[in-house]
């Protein structure tokens, strides 16, 4: 069984009750430090209203709102979406909605985009899109937070292969570079069938990030390169973290 279509293979994987079994071990307190870094550095009011942009199952946005804030997350995936929803409360919220489209108009102070939720479509005016709409749901003065993959460094490292045994599942895993994005493929047998699926994410740099931000009105103030929120270097850090602010 094969995933999608290479334009499309992130409604399948996404919502595949796989891709939950592979992450399911992702580090919580890493997610949660990161967070707090960015609060002592970009400092929002109490009454500010967050916006998490690709939220999945929504590990950013509770926390954000366990902090305090009013929180609204949107992703794609509707089955990431179901399991955030039972998190809701009054200033909790999750949407099924894709975030090259706008959701909502001058009405958040602070829009988030984090874990590399970014670069997953063939078409540049895609990316545009996104940070086009992430840009029009901030107030004035808003910040915007994208964190992506420091695209150098992870090209400079493409191991050939892994093996990850997961739930008595062998998740056997390759990564490489392929007409500007880096491809990880995903291969397993489980009851009997086989499946393959792709994550393909562009190995966008900082200039594109810079020609996206510029052209939607969107100024960077800071640049970090990891979740300890350590000013970003291109040839060693493991992030791209930019924050901006709405002009």
């Amino acid at each position: 069984m094969s995933g999608s279509k290479h334009n499309e293979w992130f409604k399948c994987w996404f919502d595949s009750p796989y891709y939950h079994v592979l992450y399911k071990n992702r580090d919580f307190s890493e997610a949660e430090l990161f967070i707090d870094n960015l609060l002592q550095l970009i400092r929002p009011e109490k009454a500010n209203r967050f916006l998490d942009v690709g939220c999945g199952k929504g590990r950013h946005a509770i926390y954000l709102n366990k902090k305090g804030f009013d929180v609204t997350g949107i992703d794609l995936s509707q089955k990431s979406i179901s399991c955030a929803k039972l998190s809701e409360n009054e200033t909790l919220h999750f949407y099924t909605h894709d975030m090259r489209k706008l959701f909502r108009s001058n009405y958040f102070d602070v829009a988030v985009n984090l874990f590399t939720s970014f670069g997953y479509f063939e078409k540049e005016r895609d990316d545009y899109a996104v940070i086009n709409s992430a840009s029009k749901a901030l107030k004035p003065n808003g910040i915007f937070v994208l964190d992506f993959m420091n695209s150098k460094k992870v090209m400079n490292q493409l191991s050939c292969s892994e093996t990850k045994l997961i739930d008595e599942i062998e998740f056997n895993i390759s990564k490489t570079h392929e007409n500007n994005f880096i491809v990880k493929k995903i291969d397993f047998i489980d009851k009997g069938g086989k499946y393959h699926f792709e994550e393909r994410v562009k190995a966008l740099t900082l200039s594109d990030f810079q020609k996206y931000f510029e052209a939607n009105k969107l100024k960077i103030v800071h640049l970090r390169g990891n979740y300890g929120l350590e000013e970003f270097d291109v040839e060693s850090s493991e992030r791209l973290i930019i924050v901006a602010r709405k002009e």
